[in-house]
């Protein structure tokens, strides 16, 4: 019977077991606690996979014997679901197994921990396996003890509190560990999902086609380095959880946006060759008119180059990343020309709508343009209010959503200020920027080096609009990875970051 001290640590460590949060801590814990308890030399925790149980932790104290207790694998042949296997037997049948001595025992195949005996000179003598169901009935794992000790260090047989007390513990552990896998599988559901929707918007254009991750991975490298700054801001596990589903989902109002917008990778985009069309017929009604004795030569000659000198701005107003005072000027020229035929017909150089495409100054999109291409930012927020998120990832559609604000209010779609922007958002708000300067699968523009690009953003700090921690961190932390790089953070898992 259990002395009230004895109840009193039992429960203790009951509270342990039921309270930790981290999974491989709880089975280590498991196993250290059983052991601690029944006062056994040795033991393994077995967890269950399909028709089999894998070794995950193996402590034999008076050989120095440890091995999975940091995580790493066990290199064993994993154990099959037969009945002639004592742990299986009790995995099986979900029931308690205890044994005085292995080796007077015929009820179960003890082969194996007599060759182990052999190899190492050990005795295995008595034994208590003990299956961990959950609060479903589903044997999740399998504690196997070995070689209960008395005072002197003599080995005798587990006892019937042992039994009771592994149970019980077994059990809290097993609640404990489902509760860790399901949360671990609603988790990787909506990673799933936005890994999903991130590919979809992602594959939409060939223009955007590694944008998602590429954010996603500088956001976590961003927030990384904040944990290593004296700054007041750190992300543990669960913040920077949301702050990768919020880049994940950043972008996924674009799923709206129509693809003449999305793809459109110069000012007149597919229009250019009706244009240039437009000037040969010009070029070909001028040297008709010649022909017919209705312009001079040096008329046609001195037309034929100004339809040569239009094609050549034209072309080069089209794809400039900036439209200059000097380029402004030559578009404004050709929009104000034209070619009255010798029967009439005027043929302006440029529709109006042409025009005012080539005087756009940055970028390929008119203003309506534009107005359409922001408004997935605003889309975000719709499409994400119409998800259900848990309260632990509560903040990352608002995150996502608003991570074209900048800290002075020219941003959008709100035009919030300063404390209204969250850290999380003003990471989005900068690595967003800063993947769109040195993308490489942008084929209408050339990646920008990443000194030139982190100039940029310094720039945008000072001009208010970026936060100037968030900056530093970026340029922190991509001091030790190459663009080439920066994908494969993404691969660690985050626990083993933090």
């Amino acid at each position: 019977m259990l002395e009230k001290s004895e109840l009193r640590d039992v429960l203790k460590i009951g509270i342990e077991l039921t309270t930790e949060k981290n999974k491989h801590r709880l089975l280590v814990k498991m196993l250290q606690k059983a052991m601690e308890i029944t006062g056994c030399d040795a033991g393994t925790l077995y967890l269950c996979r399909g028709d089999f149980l894998e070794f995950k932790i193996m402590k034999t104290l008076s050989q120095g014997v440890s091995r999975g207790e940091n995580g790493e694998r066990i290199d064993l042949p994993a154990v099959e679901l037969k009945q002639e296997n004592v742990c299986a037997y009790a995995a099986l049948r979900k029931e308690l197994v205890n044994v005085s001595d292995v080796y007077r025992s015929d009820k179960f195949d003890f082969s194996g921990p007599k060759r182990y005996d052999g190899m190492t000179g050990y005795r295995t003598k008595s034994m208590l396996v003990v299956p961990m169901e959950n609060a479903e009935d589903r044997v999740i794992g399998v504690l196997q003890l070995i070689n209960k000790l008395d005072g002197d260090g003599n080995v005798i047989s587990f006892c019937d509190d042992d039994a009771f007390i592994l149970r019980s513990l077994g059990s809290m552990a097993a609640v404990s560990l489902s509760n860790m896998l399901y949360i671990d599988e609603i988790k990787q559901q909506m990673q799933s999902f936005v890994q999903a929707f991130a590919t979809a918007v992602d594959k939409r254009t060939p223009y955007n086609g590694t944008h998602t991750r590429k954010v996603t991975a500088y956001a976590r490298l961003v927030a990384l380095q904040f944990n290593r700054m004296d700054c007041g801001e750190k992300f543990d596990q669960t913040r920077l959880e949301q702050l990768e589903l919020a880049a994940g989902l950043h972008d996924i109002g674009k799923m709206i946006v129509p693809l003449s917008v999305m793809n459109k990778s110069t000012r007149l985009d597919s229009d250019l060759e009706r244009v240039l069309a437009r000037l040969e017929r010009i070029a070909l009604l001028c040297e008709r008119d010649m022909l017919k004795g209705e312009i001079t030569r040096e008329q046609f000659e001195r037309i034929s180059e100004q339809v040569a000198w239009a094609k050549d701005v034209i072309r080069r107003a089209d794809c400039a990343g900036f439209l200059d005072d000097a380029l402004l000027a030559d578009v404004d020229r050709v929009a104000g020309t034209c070619y009255i035929c010798g029967d009439g017909e005027r043929v302006d150089f440029l529709s109006d709508k042409e025009a005012a495409l080539l005087r756009v100054r940055k970028g390929t999109l008119s203003a309506q343009e534009r107005e359409v291409m922001e408004s997935h930012a605003h889309m975000t927020k719709v499409i994400l209010d119409q998800v259900h998120f848990s309260e632990k990832y509560a903040a990352a559609p608002v995150f996502a959503a608003a991570h074209h604000e900048m800290l002075d209010g020219s941003g959008y779609p709100n035009h919030l200020t300063g404390k209204e922007i969250a850290l999380e958002t003003r990471i989005l708000s900068a690595v967003d920027i800063y993947d769109a300067l040195t993308c490489t699968d942008r084929p209408y523009k050339k990646p920008m080096p990443r000194v030139r690009a982190l100039q940029i953003l310094r720039e945008m700090v000072n001009e208010g609009k970026l936060d100037a921690t968030v900056v530093k961190a970026l340029t922190d932390a991509l001091e030790n990875v190459s663009e080439q790089e920066v994908e494969q953070v993404l691969k660690t898992p985050i626990e083993e970051m933090i």
